[in-house]
């Protein structure tokens, strides 16, 4: 019988620098696009995808994201009071969105570090793996997540979520090299990988497929996180020990479908705030009003 993927993990203990001075006292996955922390839409991707248990990764500073997804009864009760029945159960449906769990990185040791620091959550069972910097929207289609989690339950081996991105843009990601020996199959979105290179020269890479934020490991990868070596930045790398991986295990990349808001850089959550604001009922056409007006007012 194919085991289930159940567990998900989100690593989120980053300081998020990039976004100081926001992030010097709020943590970066509480960062609202328009009215909705980040966070929110990477464990509503999950539980969409089939997932019962997650884990966030945090560290000290990361208290409001688990005040986000814990019951406010004051809140309740005040918002009770005044009639406002609606955000009420918004508020209790975020609470009961799924199990979802913490545990702290104590030291900033690296994307494989973080994962590692999930072995005993996550047992001897395939999991997943969701950045937050990626927020993926696929409206009325099969979320990024489940997509990845298909093609494991079809290969029953890791699967590596990946999209074809600006050949200009190659050195900026992690690229997959894809096996010349292995069929492409689900419409050409899923090939085998014999490599992985981060951050190639754009002349030099494999492959114009880039890695992006979701991934579905069998347990065996915390084997090798644990006697993994220090890789770029002095920290334990994710790709690297996928890499290793891939000497025992094969390993797959899946070309998701989906628009990917890298949310983790300041245009890329500009850019997601106005799509999403655009697709909201109650926002869009006072949205589109005032981008008109720029445009025709040259600013």
């Amino acid at each position: 019988m194919k085991e289930k993927v159940k567990k998900a993990i989100i690593p989120a203990a980053g300081l998020g620098t990039r976004f100081l001075p926001a992030t010097k006292a709020l943590a970066k996955e509480m960062l609202p696009i328009v009215d909705t922390p980040t966070i929110q839409y990477i464990i509503q991707e999950a539980v969409d995808s089939g997932i019962e248990e997650i884990l966030i990764i945090t560290n000290s500073n990361k208290h409001a994201m688990e005040n986000h997804f814990d019951r406010s009864y004051e809140l309740e009760a005040r918002l009770s009071e005044s009639g406002k029945m609606e955000q009420v159960k918004m508020i209790q449906d975020i609470a009961d969105m799924a199990n979802i769990y913490y545990i702290r990185q104590k030291e900033p040791k690296g994307l494989g570090h973080a994962v590692l620091c999930a072995k005993s959550f996550i047992g001897d069972e395939p999991f997943a793996v969701l950045l937050g910097d990626d927020v993926v929207v696929n409206n009325d289609a099969k979320p990024a997540l489940k997509q990845l989690i298909d093609a494991y339950v079809y290969k029953e081996a890791s699967v590596v979520g990946v999209q074809t991105v600006e050949h200009g843009e190659i050195d900026k990601y992690g690229i997959v090299s894809p096996s010349n020996s292995y069929q492409r199959e689900c419409g050409g979105r899923l090939v085998k990988l014999n490599d992985m290179v981060e951050k190639p020269n754009v002349d030099e890479a494999p492959s114009d497929m880039a890695v992006l934020g979701r991934y579905v490991l069998t347990p065996k990868i915390f084997e090798l996180l644990e006697n993994q070596e220090d890789g770029a930045g002095v920290e334990i790398q994710l790709t690297d020990a996928i890499k290793r991986l891939m000497d025992i295990q094969a390993v797959y990349a899946y070309d998701f479908e989906g628009i990917r808001y890298d949310v983790g850089d300041k245009f890329g959550f500009i850019k997601a705030t106005i799509d999403f604001a655009l697709n909201r009922d109650d926002l869009k056409d006072e949205v589109q009003k005032y981008i008109e007006s720029i445009v025709k007012g040259g600013k």
